[in-house]
């Protein structure tokens, strides 16, 4: 028996063919042009669940990186800060000194209030528009006083400091969280408290602390000296504690990278067209669609209705 054939029939298995090898070479194109294997979850069949899970893990390192950024330049803030908070205790210490080996006070009261005001400057420091040391009340300044009289004028220094109790903290990551906030009472408290002590001797019976110093003023002097050293090795310590997270941020931040780095890869392992193999499937199709379109071609000339005769 011979098969029988039409021109319908062959028509139609060519027309089916030439729209395949078509398809196929739009979807060749596309991954050439776009150097991925597909644009959504189903090109990827199998691995589309593990491709998820990935994506879902770098989105995730992403916003720890981005949230981790904005800590470490938090913290570098706090750090000039607390080193200019530390700084006017270790200044103080050292005008002390001075006057006491030189038994003369004439600028010392000067050099203190210029301290103070620069002490009051960095706990009230910003960032962001937030006061850094204020706790949970970061738009409320933490340190009210301005001048070393007010420290005299008869409120208790724990009414100049305006912060919350709370210590702000971070997550860096997902087994990670550190304190990155300190306070500006638990930080200034032992200064304000030292600086208050001098003022008032200095308005006191025993004073001004100004010219050449009296044996008295001079035992008081060596007292405080002793106290701004303490004053200062606490705050430089606060500084070192803030230096310390700033290196946990900064090796937090080094491991994501590695990890992101070494996650894309996986998920480029899995999305990323490999170019060569892309190149050649459209090679191929490009010859499919030509082939397929010569067949019609022929197919056309070869139809019964070339030769039938003009009615």
């Amino acid at each position: 028996m011979i098969d029988r054939t039409s021109t319908a029939g062959n028509y139609s298995a060519i027309l089916a063919n030439l729209m395949a090898a078509e398809s196929q070479q739009t979807a060749a194109a596309n991954k050439v042009s776009s150097t991925v294997n597909g644009t959504d979850l189903k090109s990827y069949s199998t691995q589309a669940e593990t491709l998820t899970a990935m994506q879902s893990v770098d989105a995730r390192i992403t916003n720890y990186q981005s949230q981790n950024t904005i800590i470490a330049a938090k913290l570098d803030n706090q750090d000039a800060a607390l080193n200019s908070v530390a700084g006017a205790a270790t200044a103080v210490g050292q005008s002390i000194s001075d006057a006491l080996a030189a038994g003369d006070g004439t600028t010392l009261m000067q050099e203190v209030q210029s301290q103070f005001q620069t002490a009051a400057s960095g706990l009230n420091s910003q960032y962001d528009g937030k006061y850094l040391f204020a706790g949970g009340q970061v738009n409320t300044q933490p340190v009210t006083a301005t001048q070393l009289s007010d420290l005299t004028s008869g409120p208790p220094i724990a009414s100049f400091f305006q912060n919350d109790n709370l210590q702000v903290t971070a997550k860096l990551d997902d087994n990670t969280t550190v304190t990155t906030g300190q306070l500006a009472s638990t930080l200034g408290t032992p200064m304000m408290q030292a600086f208050q002590a001098i003022e008032a001797y200095d308005q006191g019976p025993n004073g001004p602390l100004t010219g050449t110093l009296n044996a008295t003023q001079q035992a008081f002097l060596t007292t405080q000296l002793q106290s701004w050293q303490g004053i200062a090795t606490n705050l430089t310590t606060a500084t070192a504690q803030n230096g310390m997270v700033q290196a946990q941020v900064a090796q937090v931040a080094t491991s994501l990278a590695t990890q992101q780095t070494s996650l894309t890869g996986m998920i480029g392992n899995i999305t990323d067209a490999d170019m060569a193999k892309a190149a050649t499937d459209l090679s191929n199709a490009q010859l499919a669609v030509q082939a397929s379109a010569k067949v019609l071609q022929a197919l056309q000339s070869d139809s019964l209705l070339q030769i039938l005769p003009v009615a």
